[in-house]
Order: C-alpha cells, then structure tokens, then sequence
C-alpha cells in the first residue's frame, strides 16, 4: 500500500486540502507557507506555528526523510553499476644474463571500464520491497503524529478558552457578591439584619476571591502550555460563539471502531512493519539462493603479467558472474531465525497497538455520548439557577428569604454557569480526539472548528 504526501501550507491546509491522511500529495516542507508569528490568536496561527515547532513532528519527519533515502538505495543496488579503473606506473625492469643484466624503464598504463548489472540476487530483490514497506510505515507514523500535534494543539487551545471564561466568570461572581455585601451592610447599619448574615456574605466574598486567584493561575498554565506546543505567545484569543451549534456524533460504536481498525495510523504502521518483517525473512532466505550477475568490461593496457611491457591491447568482454553459497557456517541460518523471531515481535506490537487503539477509541466515544448529555444538562441547570437567583434576591428585597439563601442561589447560578462552559469545550475536544484515533480527522473537520470561533469584542 502506497501513501501520498500531505500538502500543508501553514494551516491554510486545513481549509483547502480535503483530508489529514494520506489522500494528498506533495512534500510539507517544498510546500509550507513560511510565516512568522510571535503572538497568536486564532486557532490557525497555533496550528500554523505547531507544524514547523513540534520537535516530535520534526523527528518523525526526518525519519520519513531516511525512510524514504533507503528506498532510493535499495533500489540503486537492483541498477547497472558502472565503475571505471585507471592505473598509471613507473615499471623498472632488469633482466640477468650470463655475463650482464639489461635494465629497461616504461611507464605501464592500464585503464578499464565495467559494467555489472544484478540478474537474480533474491536478498537484494526482498530488502527492495522492504524498504518500500518501511517507508510507508514511517509515512504513517508522520501522519500519525502530525494528527496527535494538530489535536493537542487544538485541545490546549480550548484549555485556555475555558480558563478564560472560568475568570470571567468568577469575576462576574464577586462583582455580584460585593453588591450583596453592599447592600447587607447598609441592611446592617439599619440594624435590618443580623451581624452573623454579614459575616456570611464577608466569608463568602473572601472564598469567591480566593477562587479567583486559583482560576487566574489555572489561566496562566493553560497559557503557557499552549505556548510550549506551538512556540507562540497567547495573544486575544478567537472565542467559542455561545450560539453555535455542535453537531451530534453519528454513527454506531461499532462502526467508529471499525473505522479505527482500518484508518487509524497507528495501526496502519505497524501493518506495514509486519509485513516488511515478513519480507526480512524472506531476505534472510535469499542468502541461501545463488546470485547471478551481467558483467561487460573494456580494458586498454600496455603491461602483462606481472606488470611486464607489452604491445598496447584492447580487451572486451562479456560474462555471467554466478554465486552459490555452500556452507556458511550457521550463520544464514542464524539470520533466518532472527528474523522469524522479529516477525512474531511485530504481529505481537500490532496486536498490542490494535487493543489500544480499540479501547481508547471505545472511550472517546463514551465521552463524547456523554458530554453530548452533559451539554444539555448543564444548560437546563445554568437556565434554572439563573431563574432561582433572580427569585431569591427578590424575595430577598421582599424580607421573605434571608442573605445566606440569596449567597448559595448565587453561587449555583455561577458555578453551573462554569460547568456549562467546561461540558461545551469538553465536547469539542472529546469529538477531535474520536477522529483521531479513528484515522478520520480531516481538514473540514479542523475548518469547521475554526468556523465556531469569533473575533474578541474590544
């Protein structure tokens, strides 16, 4: 099976290429879009910057690199191979006679030039398919971790959002318990309520700040590890439309499970590396085959045997070079064994990887079910606290409901307000991390995430 490259120029990938897989063609780094962004604030600069920053996209990218360089080798050693001999000497040769010797002084000149080309070599011809093999299966790795990096990216994005919305949130909740504590003091001077309901609404603003404070550092390390994934300082970031709406997962359990089994890219890898094991045996075998090559050679020389002066010659020939092996001592089929044995090890990782996958995919979909729940859920509760805290202040205005009833409206209204904002970005992490693993991920699905996201108000 033979994979395609992945165009991507920045993220404009993932709004004109059609898939994140092996459907589309061309080389990242000849096609990329350079851009330099120092602070980033749509999702698309994140993705943009986490493409060319990402150490591991990096490293599984110049392992395809390698891959793809042992491809070329190994079907270089399969083409004729021509090499090219020159030999240049000063030659003194003395020759004894009954009475003197004779000395004589050439210069010997022999040039040759050869030609061999492989015939049959069955190593040869299966570490070829190999490589192809190989090559494939770090192909899909890259893909692979390139779908892991977009997601991260995207789920640390969301992070920052939700924390975010978190202080905002709470903000707006001591903003709403000052008012009560304002209005309780002034109750109080008027020696309309007792000392204990001010020190309620006193404690409770004092837990709302300290709130605040854990919020605003859970802020600061969504932040920061959001940069630490795409090199980018967080800018004013693109917000969730509270209007938007998610659509419903589709599709069975067992459907997107099978979709893992067949598209997710780990699972491809590891196919291939059992397949290519399976070609090591073969080439393993192949040093009990005999080689055969075509050997064509042109020499021009002036020198014989033993480098002796002779009339200039010109020597063509042809020939078939064959090679048996008879006895290597045990150590064609120690290779053999080898091999045999590193097969098993990579039915075994597909086997291990495959049970991986499935379980994490059975996950993925039970949380996205589930957090498909929890967005309504939390949404009715957010609608009723809301209609309970206004009915408690008033009653509260009225004298018929105390401070400490009006504090706890207060609070669920805001907490359920949080827990909502956490169910709507769960959901959304929860549904790119399914695609992932089931190897379905693609650039509208990235595109249309992107399309949920509006400009931040001024």
């Amino acid at each position: 099976m033979s994979m395609k490259r992945f165009i991507i120029p920045a993220l404009t990938f993932a709004i004109t290429a059609s898939h994140l897989a092996p459907t589309i063609a061309a080389e990242i780094e000849e096609q990329a879009v350079t851009r330099i962004i120092v602070q980033g604030s749509t999702l698309e600069d994140f993705f943009t910057s986490a493409l060319d920053y990402s150490p591991e996209l990096r490293i599984s990218r110049e392992q395809l690199n390698i891959s793809s360089a042992r491809k070329r080798a190994a079907n270089g050693q399969l083409m004729p191979q021509v090499n090219a001999n020159a030999s240049v000497s000063d030659n003194t040769q003395t020759e004894a006679g009954l009475t003197d010797s004779t000395t004589t002084k050439y210069r010997g000149e022999r040039y040759s030039l050869q030609l061999t080309q492989v015939l049959f070599n069955w190593q040869a011809f299966s570490a070829r398919s190999q490589a192809y093999l190989l090559e494939d299966q770090s192909e899909a790795e890259y893909f692979g971790q390139l779908a892991f990096v977009l997601t991260d990216v995207a789920e640390k994005y969301f992070a920052v959002l939700q924390a975010q919305d978190a202080v905002t949130s709470v903000e707006a909740e001591l903003e709403a318990v000052n008012r009560q504590l304002a209005q309780v003091e002034s109750l109080y001077n008027l020696q309309s309520v007792q000392i204990t309901d001010l020190y309620e609404v006193q404690a409770r603003q004092a837990g709302v700040q300290a709130e605040r404070l854990n919020l605003e550092s859970e802020l600061a390390i969504a932040k920061e590890q959001l940069r630490a994934v795409s090199g980018v300082n967080v800018g004013e970031l693109y917000r969730l439309d509270e209007e938007v709406d998610i659509p419903a997962l589709e599709g069975s359990i067992e459907s997107w499970l099978e979709r893992a089994r067949s598209g997710n890219h780990q699972i491809l890898a590891r196919e291939f590396a059992v397949q290519a094991a399976d070609k090591r045996i073969s080439e393993s075998k192949g040093a009990y085959m005999p080689r055969v090559s075509l050997i064509l050679n042109k020499q021009d020389s002036n020198l014989g045997y033993d480098n002796r002066l002779t009339n200039r010659t010109t020597t063509d020939y042809i020939g078939v070079d064959v090679s048996i092996p008879i006895f290597t001592s045990g150590r064609s089929k120690a290779g053999v064994s080898e091999a045999r044995s590193q097969h098993r090890i990579a039915e075994n990782e597909l086997r291990q990887i495959e049970l991986e996958i499935i379980e994490r995919t059975r996950t993925a979909y039970l949380q996205v079910k589930a957090s498909e729940l929890r967005v309504r859920a939390a949404q009715r509760l957010a609608e009723s606290t809301a209609l309970s805290y206004t009915a408690q202040q008033r009653g509260f205005e009225l004298g018929t409901v105390t401070s400490v009833d009006v504090l706890n409206a207060l609070g669920a209204r805001f907490r359920a307000e949080r827990d909502l904002q956490r169910a709507r970005y769960d959901h959304i992490r929860y549904n790119l991390i399914l695609k992932r693993e089931a190897g379905t991920l693609s650039a509208e699905d990235l595109s249309e995430v992107g399309n949920w996201l509006i400009a931040p108000q001024n």
